[in-house]
């Protein structure tokens, strides 16, 4: 009876620990996505960039192109945001996250830019990486 009782101790041990495991990577993306609101809606596009992955791996995928790379990626939204105006204020929607293993997981969901140039919506898909303990959004889908 013993080893039952300790058997089942350890296997609700083990299961509380993948639990709050996964939570906590829950919510360390959704902080990076709450960071990357506050700093587009400051017209901070580095510091919204800072939860990309910062590599030539990175890729980006926004009105049927392909883009590679954290730079490419950068200066296109400077291009496309060029001032506080174009970049408004950010929110994000998050319909759904999934696991895709310990490492990584998918997000999909909306964002809605208020503007004085006019808003702006749409929907996305970034799939985020665990790369040397830290989160970071590996790929992007947004359109």
């Amino acid at each position: 009876m013993k080893n039952l009782v300790f058997t089942f101790a350890l296997l609700l041990s083990f299961i509380m620990n993948g639990q709050s495991s996964g939570e906590k990577d829950l919510q360390a993306i959704r902080t990076i996505m709450k960071q990357q609101q506050e700093a587009w809606s400051n017209h901070d596009l580095e510091g919204f960039m800072d939860g990309y992955w910062q590599s030539d791996s990175l890729t980006y995928y926004s009105q049927g192109k392909v883009n590679r790379g954290w730079q490419t990626t950068l200066n296109k939204y400077k291009k496309g945001y060029p001032t506080p105006k174009d970049t408004g204020e950010l929110n994000f929607q998050i319909d759904n996250i999934g696991k895709i293993n310990v490492d990584a997981y998918w997000v999909m969901g909306q964002y809605f830019l208020t503007r004085e140039v006019g808003d702006a919506s749409g929907t996305f898909m970034i799939i985020f990486k665990r790369i040397d303990g830290e989160w970071k959004i590996v790929a992007d889908s947004s359109c």
